[in-house]
């Protein structure tokens, strides 16, 4: 068994395919519509779906935006070094929301940012 990948609910798909693309360098690996869900899905990632877990993105034609409620936590990706990426993702216009350093009550170098939806994604340092 293995965890294919992890599905996002967004409002607007154009601007978080840039997100996850252009800010945090994926790839788009495919897309579709289903004109009779009036609904469309993108897979991204940081290689194949075969031996990779991707992001899906699922954008109802008719909803603008969701509420995130309080159950999701975080997205975690690793990351070469934690202070360069947070540079690179800030330049890109991405919006840093914990500010990269020691996790609290331990070592790891972790941040975190945010997507165009309020997602938060925790970029870690390599274990």
């Amino acid at each position: 068994m293995r965890l294919l990948h992890t599905m996002l609910r967004v409002g607007n798909l154009n601007k978080s395919i840039a997100f996850y693309t252009d800010v945090m360098g994926m790839t788009l690996i495919r897309q579709h519509d289903y004109p009779d869900g009036k609904f469309t899905l993108a897979f991204l990632g940081y290689g194949d779906e075969k031996s990779n877990t991707v992001l899906e993105l699922t954008h109802n034609w008719d909803t603008e935006s969701y509420e995130l409620g309080t159950g999701f936590g975080h997205l975690a990706i690793e990351v070469p070094d934690v202070y360069a990426a947070c540079e690179r993702i800030r330049a890109a216009g991405g919006k840093v929301v914990r500010e990269p350093g020691p996790m609290k009550h331990g070592s790891t170098i972790l941040a975190f940012v945010e997507d165009p939806d309020g997602y938060k994604l925790e970029l870690l340092s390599p274990k």
